[in-house]
């Protein structure tokens, strides 16, 4: 295990860090306890196992936890995030050009996204250096833990070993600022004074919003309309952090009006804030655009949580039989497994890797994988993906952050390059699953991390039948504080399954641009 003492000084942080290390090390006297520091605070590792709670007499407390490592040795947070395109034995198909057709050129993207992050969209190196800031922003919650659900295990009454990485320790509750940092300092960096921006469930919103806070942009969002309404506290929190928050569809853009000329009440789309935001940034010159998801940039900066999980996993002598994670534009996802597809192509390891999204919104089960817009009104580049057609409105389940059309390029083609399995999973089976996780681990899940909890659950039941004792690796990407509504509305009873109409995706479907081969 790995221990950490952690305390409150009011006195000099030198005595207390005196006070705790003779303390510890009487404490811990068994194992080989280690020193070092973390941020602002200071840190022990040990290798014990027991959780312990000491006070001293003047009133502080330090708390000695029990974690998953197998040793002494810190986890360091990564320096380089990692590029899979660079060991695709086939790569992705490039973007095209929404109106020629033709494969998109740097200069195309310009008035949405700054220089280097276009560099980044399009390059082939294995590895890109993160800045020395953004790591120093990243020192703030990284790295998040590796935990063990023995006490999920033990509900379960399974042979399964079941570890998540928890993403939910970042300031914003969630992975999303993993990819805010950096892409608000790239902008930063070239002199932009404004960034705008979608949000479903609103995490992706707060982070952007935490990200501008710190590098003093201003910072516009969309959220729809669905979620801004049951979810009035993330809204609460883009707007502590500086942020402007509209419902959408709006009245503020051309493309918001038309969809509300046609629908008055429409729930909204992640597809349609998009419009709205590349408008304001397209027609702006002091604006950039910033997209949470979808786009291979976003999914690199998300590494960060596979790169980290490795090396913990190595640390407990572990390797996973099975990854999961929830998928709606695919950055969670990639985040965690594309590390480990490296590991998997390397020949190093095996694992089944799964995606798992809501029935409601099935792109990578139901879905054609075809060029498609990224947004509603067909303003972003054409890219080759899973989709239900960029004018599909799901329904308005509560797993916000996973209703979209479509599904990131790059996990879509890997998908049909069999280097991974999707499935669908309904939201009253998610939320089943949520409440065995937070009544046996503690943490209450945001409602797209649940179709995950559901899925492992899955898996590890079918351990329990077969007697396997595999390993199962999940990635929880956020906490639910701010979702409670959901959990209201299931335990009321009144949360029902929502499921796609074939009629309407057929309509959807019909839509989608023909690109000549």
């Amino acid at each position: 295990g790995f221990v950490a003492v952690d305390f409150t000084h009011q006195n000099s942080v030198e005595h207390l860090i005196t006070i705790s290390k003779t303390m510890a090390q009487a404490l811990l006297s068994s194992g080989s306890t280690c020193f070092h520091p973390k941020g602002e605070d200071q840190w022990f590792g040990h290798s014990g196992k027991k959780s312990t709670y000491l006070k001293f007499s003047s009133g502080h407390r330090v708390k000695v936890m029990a974690a998953s490592c197998s040793n002494s040795k810190a986890i360091d947070i990564p320096t380089r995030w990692y590029n899979l395109i660079a060991d695709l034995p086939v790569k992705p198909p490039p973007y095209l050009h929404p109106k020629t057709h033709e494969p998109i050129k740097p200069e195309d993207l310009s008035p949405l996204f700054p220089d280097e992050l276009i560099k980044q969209e399009a390059s082939t190196d294995r590895f890109i250096d993160i800045p020395g800031e953004v790591l120093d922003v990243y020192r703030l919650w990284r790295p998040t833990p590796l935990i063990r659900a023995k006490r999920l295990e033990k509900l379960l009454d399974t042979p399964a070993r079941i570890y998540y990485k928890y993403e939910g320790v970042s300031p914003a509750g969630s992975h999303k600022p993993n990819t805010a940092v950096p892409q608000v300092w790239y902008n930063a960096q070239e002199g932009v004074k404004n960034i705008v921006t979608e949000t479903g469930a609103g995490q992706w919103g707060s982070a952007l919003a935490f990200a501008c806070s710190l590098f003093d942009l201003g910072c516009e969002v969309w959220q729809v309309r669905a979620s801004y309404d049951q979810k009035p506290y993330r809204k609460l929190m883009m707007q502590t952090w500086g942020a402007k928050v509209h419902p959408s569809p709006s009245t503020v853009t051309e493309a918001g009006r038309r969809i509300l000329q046609e629908d008055p009440v429409s729930p909204g789309s992640l597809g349609i804030a998009i419009s709205e935001a590349v408008e304001v940034a397209a027609t702006n010159a002091d604006t950039k655009y910033c997209l949470g998801s979808v786009l291979n940039h976003v999914l690199l900066h998300q590494t960060v949580i596979g790169e980290e999980c490795i090396k913990q996993m190595e640390a407990l002598g572990e390797s996973p039989d099975v990854i999961i994670g929830c998928t709606g534009g695919g950055s969670n996802f990639g985040g965690l497994c594309f590390p480990f597809i490296r590991e998997k192509l390397d020949g190093k390891i095996h694992p089944l890797i799964k995606a798992v999204e809501p029935t409601a919104c099935p792109s990578l089960t139901k879905g054609i994988y075809a060029y498609d817009f990224g947004d509603t009104a067909g303003m972003t580049p054409l890219m080759k993906m899973h989709t239900l057609g960029h004018d599909f409105i799901p329904d308005p389940i509560h797993a916000g952050g996973l209703r979209y059309h479509g599904m990131a390029p790059l996990i879509s083609h890997i998908y049909e390059m069999g280097f991974m399995e999707a499935i669908s999973i309904p939201q009253t089976e998610c939320f089943e699953g949520a409440l065995k996780f937070a009544r046996s681990e503690g943490l209450i899940p945001a409602p797209e991390p649940t179709h995950a909890i559901a899925a492992a659950i899955r898996e590890a039941l079918h351990c329990k039948e077969t007697g396997e004792a595999k390993v199962i690796l999940m990635a929880m990407c956020g906490h639910g504080h701010f979702d409670l509504p959901a959990y209201d509305k299931y335990l009321q009873g009144n949360l029902v399954d929502l499921s796609f109409s074939q009629d309407k995706i057929k309509a959807s479907l019909a839509k989608i641009p023909v690109v000549g081969s």
